[in-house]
């Protein structure tokens, strides 16, 4: 079994930034590719951006240039560095990693909440 346990969430004015991270523990062999999503409200789950644990990265269009993946692999910890942030930034993220040896092949975090006020 794997958790994955995010934090960072939280309220900022357009134009602010805010970084989540999220540490996965529990059983496993290795963590692969981890991710960030999110969900806004009304809307579809939709895909951040993700890692690689060789550090290959890929982005939603709708960040590209504003937010910036990241991960420490001993820690088994991404980040996301999310600059001027915009009110339709706001959602509910959610962490995702892939993981190897463990009881399943991919995993979610419980979603922490960034809300962009204008």
């Amino acid at each position: 079994q794997v958790q994955l346990v995010e934090s960072g969430g939280g309220l900022v004015q357009a134009g602010g930034s805010l970084t989540l991270s999220c540490v996965a523990s529990g059983s496993f062999f290795r963590i692969t590719t981890m991710g960030w999503y999110r969900q806004a409200p009304g809307k579809q789950r939709e895909l951040v951006a993700s890692i690689t644990r060789g550090g290959n990265t890929n982005y939603a269009d709708s960040v590209k240039g504003r937010f910036t993946i990241s991960r420490d692999n001993p820690k088994n910890t991404v980040y996301l560095q999310m600059n001027s942030l915009k009110p339709e930034d706001t959602a509910v993220y959610y962490c995702n990693a892939d993981a190897l040896g463990a009881l399943a092949n991919n995993y979610w975090g419980k979603g922490t909440l960034v809300t962009v006020s204008s």
